[in-house]
């Protein structure tokens, strides 16, 4: 929620509750007016929920970006079974590659890191992904 809020409004606000939420933001890209639709679900540590929220979810995004905590071991290592799952539900009906990033968050925490920017690159690497290292706060 960090991420997306300091997307759109260019401001950090620390604390967040675990809501879920939509936003839409027109961006101008390379000249072109770009519409922003935003699912910003926050992360459960469950595997995938059972029944299909989370794949309603997947079959309405074009793309995903999948954001961990480099001080939270956890979040990372649920990635590969939310990248499989998205790439299984989306990637099934069609033969395009579905366009996925993991983000790693909070670089400005390093101090408390669990998971290194290698780590990370090569979870992306191995499963075919975008990555980057941010800090929303800073």
């Amino acid at each position: 929620a960090a991420l997306t809020v300091r997307f759109l409004t260019r401001r950090f606000i620390g604390e967040y509750g675990d809501m879920e939420f939509i936003y839409s933001h027109n961006l101008t890209v390379d000249g072109r007016e770009v519409l922003f639709h935003i699912w910003d679900v926050p992360n459960s540590q469950e595997q995938t929920e059972e029944g299909s929220s989370e794949e309603k979810r997947i079959q309405w995004a074009d793309s995903f970006v999948l954001v961990y905590s480099i001080c939270d071991r956890a979040s990372f290592n649920i990635l590969p079974l939310k990248i499989q799952f998205i790439k299984a539900t989306k990637e099934g009906q069609s033969q395009e590659k579905v366009p996925i990033v993991i983000v790693g968050n909070k670089r400005d925490l390093h101090h408390q890191r669990v998971v290194s920017s290698e780590e990370g690159r090569l979870l992306a690497l191995s499963l075919d992904c975008g990555f980057y290292e941010v800090s929303a706060a800073e």
